[in-house]
């Protein structure tokens, strides 16, 4: 990750609190006319209400990270979450992932393994009142190790969704029976895996209507008893990733039959990497799937998808390998969405404090601009430790706003650093159009809780236009927040159903037109740290009753127009099975 703490490799070296620290000083290169500095925009902002309804929801769930006098890296992760129907019921239904004990002091090659209900991964179904019922021991899906990550989607096209979770000692694949049991067909699919697993994600990268997996793995690591830190009692730290080697990630392509093949080498995505964020996009317009990898404390990754549909890596010729002043900082979530509404993908990736969340602006030329500094981040983000984000339109006005879960890795922080906290409140930026704005004083009880945010999934759980969060918290609570936010804003989400495409319409970019504009939306369920959305897309409309026009260009090569679109209400969209209409193949421009 990210921890401040000196490397100990050979021998032990202490080294500066923030060795990614960054100068603010630096100007950027290239400013965008739709931005501004923060403090002109202070004027639009715009208080939002998250509320937490947990305890009265029915959710009771305590995550497992024991915590040791050796500050292993492992204890400080959290573990993510999923929102996802598992029944059809229209109702978005609730997954935690867990952790599972070890010792302190544990011995190397230990792998963690589940010893009572307390350490389970848990199951929630949302019943037709809003609360939700632990469902956990039938649906199958307490889990086996040391949780980390979630991934879900429709893998076999059955019309259910399915659930992988990734772990420290291996992964598993559970396959949905329709009626939210699950069957872990982890060995019959081949994709267990091995090492340390962080995030995943779920795409079709060949288009060929069945989705591959993307799996992250983070660092080699053993439960070696390394001592990182201050040569006195209660500054022993966690080690930094330097410590630890780099390791490939694991890349799995759907063999239709239910078997996947490990294909990273093949592709050309085996590169060692310390990964724990993963999102994808098509950054450059030309009809194939990019990857984007936040790694730790060493350059990220831009997997740049070629013709012959294997990959190279291109973080540094693209400018998002480092930030303005060509430093490695602590990448953890990240989301690959357009956040300026010009129809290019652009890159969030949060870090550890000191560090600035990193703004990766699209050129529309394969680069990209480092906009932290002149979009507001910085300031927002400086003394901040993030974790999982995601872009969403809390206000319904048709500019997606950043919503981060934050918290630091290091429980003994404040000793050597009082300016900043273990425990943090959410972080809330409302995007102005011009800039982004910190909301998050104004906002409610919500933003003035300290957690030790890690996972974050979002949807709307309560279907009322309003994107909802659930936030996992390292060693504690889940937070159930529902979005009621006073806005009369309008919007619509559609709920996508491939055909030719994966039925998820996982990649399907979404071009929503109104009387103010364009806007676009790919569809994932992946993004953040560790965690797994709701695929339905939504879109903000401001004042506008209807979206003109809605342009789906589908994974298969379809497009699909929708004219005249009334608000306000969710719209189930089948992709047509005929083949695409003549000149219609390839990549929508703006």
């Amino acid at each position: 990750m990210r921890h401040p703490w000196a490397a100990c490799a050979a021998f032990l070296l202490l080294v500066s609190l923030f060795p990614g620290r960054a100068s603010t000083a630096s100007a950027q290169t290239k400013a965008s006319p739709t931005q501004s500095t923060a403090q002109s925009a202070s004027a639009s902002a715009a208080p939002a209400t998250f509320v937490d309804i947990t305890e009265k929801s029915g959710v009771h769930f305590l995550h497992q990270s024991p915590h040791t006098t050796r500050k292993y890296l492992l204890e400080t992760m959290g573990s993510g979450v999923a929102l996802f129907d598992c029944d059809n019921d229209g109702r978005l239904d609730l997954y935690l992932v867990n952790g599972a004990p070890y010792t302190d002091p544990t011995p190397k090659g230990f792998v963690p393994r589940k010893t009572g209900p307390e350490d389970w991964n848990r199951m929630y179904r949302q019943r037709a009142d809003g609360s939700f019922e632990d469902i956990t021991e039938k649906s199958g899906l307490k889990g086996v190790g040391y949780g980390m990550g979630v991934a879900v989607a429709d893998y076999d096209n059955d019309g259910y969704e399915d659930v992988f979770v990734t772990a420290y000692g291996g992964n598993r694949l559970y396959h949905n029976n329709g009626d939210c049991t699950f069957t872990d067909v982890t060995e019959k699919a081949g994709v267990s895996g091995d090492g340390w697993s962080s995030s995943a994600a779920w795409v079709d990268l060949d288009n060929d209507g069945l989705l591959d997996l993307v799996v992250a793995r983070y660092v080699i690591w053993d439960w070696a008893d390394v001592w990182c830190g201050e040569h006195r009692e209660g500054y022993r730290g966690v080690c930094h990733p330097d410590v630890f080697g780099p390791i490939a990630m694991l890349v799995y392509h759907n063999d239709g039959n239910g078997h996947f093949t490990e294909v990273s080498h093949k592709l050309g995505l085996d590169k060692p990497a310390k990964a724990l964020g993963l999102a994808f996009a098509d950054y450059d317009h030309d009809g194939r799937v990019d990857i984007f990898v936040a790694n730790d404390s060493m350059p990220e990754f831009l997997f740049h998808q070629k013709p012959d549909g294997t990959f190279e890596e291109i973080g540094l010729e693209s400018a998002v390998a480092v930030n303005s002043e060509g430093q490695t900082y602590a990448g953890m979530g990240v989301d690959f969405a357009d956040y300026d509404n010009d129809g290019w993908p652009d890159i969030m990736v949060s870090d550890l404090a000191n560090q600035r969340y990193a703004l990766y602006q699209n050129n529309r030329d394969g680069s990209f601009n480092y906009a932290s500094l002149q979009s507001g981040i910085s300031s927002a983000s400086q003394r901040h430790s993030g974790w999982s984000l995601r872009f969403i339109d809390y206000d319904n006005d048709g500019w997606k706003d950043l919503l981060v879960a934050q918290g630091h890795d290091m429980d003994n922080i404040e000793i050597v650093s009082p300016m900043l906290r273990y425990r943090e409140p959410m972080l809330l930026l409302r995007n102005t159009g011009k800039a982004f704005v910190d909301v998050s004083q104004i906002s409610g009880d919500v933003f003035q809780q300290g957690w030790v945010g890690r996972g974050m999934a979002i949807g709307d759980i309560d279907n009322d236009g309003r994107i909802d969060a659930v936030v996992s918290t390292n060693g504690g609570a889940a937070h159930i927040l529902l979005n009621k936010t006073n806005t009369s804003s309008h919007w619509i989400t559609l709920h996508l159903t491939g055909h030719k495409s994966n039925r998820d319409g996982i990649g399907a970019v979404v071009k929503l037109t109104t009387v103010h504009g364009s806007q676009w939306v790919t569809v994932t369920t992946a993004s953040g740290y560790l965690s797994s959305s709701d695929p339905r897309v939504h879109f903000g409309l401001g004042d506008s009753l209807v979206a003109n026009s809605i342009e789906i260009r589908w994974p298969s090569g379809i497009v699909q127009t929708l004219t005249n679109i009334m608000g306000d209400r969710q719209v189930q969209v089948d992709e047509p099975t005929g083949p695409p209409p003549a000149g219609t193949a390839g990549p929508s421009r703006p």
